[in-house]
């Protein structure tokens, strides 16, 4: 244990919330803007991920766990419904409709009757019925993947806490453009916010 790590635990962070009794996958907008490598959102451990995202899913739909899917999605490279946040990241307009950057990533693809989420801010939770569609589910625990892992992951996860659902991030199956925004994230998050654990520890968790 570092030092950093002895003083978080002193303080009382880093407790466990657990699993509850009823969890969902949440992928958070696997899209190919984060694994081809001429789009300006491109990811170097992107495809990493979506294979430990494809795993979730697999395990999921293998056990009858709800897979929800994230998208973002704008109707011209405006951006004109998040104006605010295309302007702070310009590389937004990827998304919008019929740029295929904004499709799933291999080998990332909803089957029949999953819910997809359009949303048009980094939040799954943000202007979205995602809470009311898992309150209607009786989901609790949201088991959470995706793209970026300082971006959209870690504000789906904190949404979902403030939601009242658990957060259970898998390091494995989330990216970033570099090994310190992804680490730090996911250190801030298992301090205050989720629970951060390895694809090894969910997949065997997802099969009880």
């Amino acid at each position: 244990m570092s030092d950093l790590d002895r003083d978080y635990a002193a303080a009382g962070f880093a407790r466990r919330l657990g699993w509850g009794v009823r969890p969902a996958v949440l992928l958070v907008d696997p899209a190919l803007a984060y694994t081809a490598e001429d789009s300006p959102l491109f990811l170097k451990s992107g495809q990493a991920a979506a294979g430990a995202m494809a795993l979730l899913a697999g395990k999921a739909r293998e056990k009858e766990i709800p897979v929800v899917w994230t998208s973002v999605r704008y109707a011209d490279e405006s951006c004109s419904e998040a104006p605010l946040f295309a302007a702070k990241v310009p590389a937004l307009k990827v998304f919008a409709a019929g740029n295929p950057l904004g499709g799933f990533a291999p080998p990332l693809s909803p089957a029949p009757g999953e819910l997809v989420v359009v949303k048009h801010y980094a939040s799954a939770f943000a202007g979205t019925s995602l809470a009311a569609w898992l309150a209607s589910h009786s989901i609790d625990t949201l088991v959470i993947g995706g793209y970026s892992t300082s971006g959209c992951v870690r504000a789906s996860a904190l949404d979902a806490l403030q939601h009242g659902f658990r957060p259970i991030v898998v390091r494995d199956a989330c990216a970033d453009r570099e090994g310190g925004p992804h680490e730090n994230n996911l250190f801030d998050l298992d301090a205050k916010y989720a629970d951060v654990i390895s694809l090894a520890e969910a997949l065997p968790a997802l099969g009880t």
